[in-house]
């Protein structure tokens, strides 16, 4: 799994529905190695309970459950008005369920069984989508777009490059300070990252950010 995707679900959570008690535990196993909190629910109903008690940032669900399915959850949800983002799973391929379904606003309906790799792609989809919303404000009238991987000033906007734009996620998404190791991992992924680059790096992403972010923290890593 890339680095970036598995950083990103770990400040998730997630609220997952299937009927079906083994696979309900076995995708509730994997899932807990993603996401941040897993909510597990047996059915639709259980599912709107918990789903109003935690407000997760996804749901996934399966589509045929007894009484109140899938569903009848997601359309129960977007009668409210929520707009959380949602993964339809289900052994049907009607074309009726799979056009009822696209009309809902889903991130992916996903036809059994359900794979590692259509489970990543999906989950990739949805950070992707999630990724759009992210306009952050930085000071007053300073924004970061990480849709469009720049800076946005009162005068002007800068660009920003892929390990900039990386290296400000991180540091944003932790709220703490980030160690060299965080960084490496992160930001440089599967090659080797030297104290010198990550200066270099730092001290070229200071030039669009204000107040002289990100700090120094000696011998331990930066923070904002």
């Amino acid at each position: 799994m890339k680095v970036e995707l598995f950083h990103e679900l770990s400040s998730i959570t997630v609220l997952y529905a299937e009927d079906e008690p083994g696979l309900r535990e076995q995708m509730g196993e994997t899932l807990g190695m993603l996401f941040k909190s897993v909510y597990l629910a047996k059915d639709g109903k259980e599912a709107m309970e918990l789903h109003a008690k935690h407000s997760p940032d996804l749901l996934i669900t399966d589509l045929q459950m007894p009484e109140f399915g899938g569903m009848d959850l997601v359309k129960g949800l977007r009668e409210k008005g929520d707009k959380t983002p949602i993964i339809i799973f289900s052994a049907h391929t009607e074309i009726e369920d799979m056009l009822d379904a696209i009309e809902l606003s889903l991130v992916r309906y996903i036809v059994k069984p359900m794979t590692e790799t259509k489970l990543l792609e999906a989950l990739e989809k949805f950070i992707r989508m999630r990724e759009k919303d992210m306009r952050i404000s930085l000071a007053p009238k300073w924004f970061v777009d990480f849709s469009r991987h720049c800076i946005e000033t009162p005068e002007e906007k800068l660009e920003l490059t892929k390990k900039e734009s990386a290296l400000l996620k991180l540091l944003l998404s932790k709220g703490s300070v980030c160690t060299y190791s965080e960084i490496e991992n992160y930001v440089w992924g599967e090659e080797s990252m030297s104290l010198n680059a990550l200066r270099l790096l730092v001290k070229n992403l200071r030039k669009k950010l204000p107040n002289g972010l990100p700090k120094n923290i000696q011998g331990v890593g930066y923070s904002l």
